[in-house]
């Protein structure tokens, strides 16, 4: 139920006007109810004068918006465009504002969550890319337009930069001369650039101050590109860590040492080590064979988020897992793309039940469980009562193995979310797993959609209708690769035709006398 006060705010923010002559009057405490219930009601105007005339040392976004101010609503996940826009605006006219004293010290733009379906009234989301774009303009223009006699407003923000946008937010983390905005960016994620303007970029955005850094995609490193990266920046406050997919890959040219040791995996090791802060690492469509001990035995601190998807991993690998300290604290873990009971049984059990405590999410895709192996996966969950989320699409299993499964995953009490294989019984007898994409979508959809109303039916009748159940064939939604896809897409269209153009020539090499 909402306060008196915040209806009381409601209804004053709903005429811009009123706000705009009656804010001296207003004490200074009740601009963050006037702010929640402005971005509420979309009132984009409004959010853009009380910003500009912030009375607060600190403006915290998430905070304004969470649960813990009034109303308890969580607005977090309402990245709406305009509400958005109107608050970078407000402070660019903030600190343009001339005249009288600014108490603004922070402004700090983290936190909010994009989603797909957005619950705003316009439905127009602003995401993690162009909130980039929009704050390194609004820094670029400020940086023109400001005398820069007063101090800068501390701007916290999550970046993310592609080749789009990347001229801009150079300019915007590196300015010439007085900036009346400066962006300290938090979380930073990098798709579709080279390796040097990823270093140059990362260097400006202040890496002793980085908690989270995705490379991801489009970003082609190999492990001489990944120590480099580690050596010479550095990110003494990193929490998470994703690197691209085959980011451990030997250089082009590099000769093996001569005793079999891998001087650029132990310079990679040594450094992660130094991250007394890292808890989060996903290394995943890397070839990681027996290396598993050496990367991942020297770090100091345990870690709870392990991505280890089609990693090509051996019995060596997996029993250090299965054993090492990370395993009792690990919360989140993919294995993706390994045949954990065709290969690892007892290992996988065994890494299973000791991380059984802490387990909250794991993921298994194309990791070729079968029917009979349904027992042993049953056997192998039982223990994990904190698992919420559960992936393991793309497994040959059929409708029959699915059902004893289900009623066996109705034990699992914190379970909320499961992303189950379209069965086999639904595609063409003698399909071939792992499936490609053409060969994913050729199933029976009406067949599908009465075994998964059935396998709804069993979670119903044992009292879990709270569980999520569903089969996105082509993986979870990515509100970062859906506002990108356009330019990802012509990134990649560049690559392959420069990749055609080096195989032309490298057969007129070759035809040459």
């Amino acid at each position: 139920m909402r306060s008196l006060r915040f209806i009381a705010a409601e209804a004053l923010v709903s005429h811009p006007q009123v706000v705009q002559q009656s804010l001296d009057a207003v004490a200074h405490n009740l601009y963050p109810l006037l702010f929640k219930a402005s971005y509420l009601l979309e009132q984009a105007e409004v959010i853009r004068i009380l910003l500009e005339h912030w009375p607060l040392e600190e403006f915290r976004l998430s905070a304004l918006l969470g649960p813990r101010s009034e109303p308890t609503e969580d607005l977090r996940d309402r990245t709406c465009r305009a509400c958005l826009e109107a608050c970078v605006q407000g402070l660019a006219d903030h600190v343009l504002r001339a005249g009288g004293p600014r108490r603004l010290r922070v402004a700090d733009l983290t936190g909010v969550r994009d989603v797909k379906v957005q619950q705003c009234p316009c439905g127009r989301a602003l995401g993690k890319w162009g909130r980039t774009e929009l704050l390194a303009r609004t820094c670029c223009r400020l940086q023109a337009e400001s005398p820069g006699t007063r101090s800068p407003v501390r701007v916290l923000a999550d970046l993310f930069v592609t080749e789009g946008n990347f001229e801009v937010v150079v300019q915007a983390l590196g300015p010439a001369g007085p900036a009346p905005l400066r962006v300290h960016c938090l979380s930073f994620r990098a798709d579709s650039l080279g390796p040097s303007q990823l270093l140059q970029v990362l260097r400006l955005a202040g890496p002793g101050e980085l908690r989270r850094l995705e490379v991801v995609h489009n970003v082609r490193l190999h492990a001489g590109h990944v120590q480099w990266l580690l050596a010479q920046v550095g990110f003494p406050q990193l929490a998470s860590l994703t690197l691209p997919a085959k980011a451990f890959d030997a250089p082009p040219n590099s000769t093996s040492a001569p005793d079999g040791e891998d001087p650029l995996l132990t310079s990679i090791a040594w450094e992660l080590s130094q991250m007394s802060q890292l808890t989060e690492l996903s290394v995943a469509f890397s070839t990681l064979t027996g290396k598993i001990p050496k990367l991942l035995g020297p770090l100091r601190t345990p870690l709870r988020t392990l991505d280890l998807a089609n990693c090509s991993l051996n019995h060596a690998d997996m029993a250090f897992l299965a054993d090492c300290t990370h395993t009792t604290h690990l919360e989140v873990l993919d294995l993706s793309g390994h045949s954990l009971f065709g290969l690892f049984p007892s290992t996988f059990f065994r890494l299973l039940s000791r991380a059984a405590q802490t387990l909250r999410v794991l993921t298994m895709e194309e990791c070729s469980i079968e029917d009979g192996h349904v027992s042993m996966l049953i056997l192998a969950l039982s223990p994990c009562h904190e698992l919420c989320e559960l992936r393991f699409l793309g497994n040959p299993l059929s409708a029959r193995a699915l059902r004893r499964f289900f009623l066996a995953l109705c034990e699992l009490p914190k379970l909320r979310y499961v992303e189950f294989p379209v069965p086999k019984d639904c595609y063409p007898e003698g399909t071939a797993y792992p499936q490609d994409e053409l060969a994913m979508s050729k199933f029976d959809q009406q067949k599908y959609d009465v075994i998964a109303e059935d396998l709804r039916a069993v979670l119903l009748r044992a009292g879990r209708g709270d569980i999520q159940v569903c089969t996105p064939l082509f993986g979870s939604f990515d509100p970062d690769i859906q506002e990108t896809s356009n330019e990802l897409g012509a990134f990649l269209l560049r690559a392959f035709k420069a990749a055609l153009e080096n195989f032309s020539r490298a057969l007129e090499q070759m035809e040459c006398p």
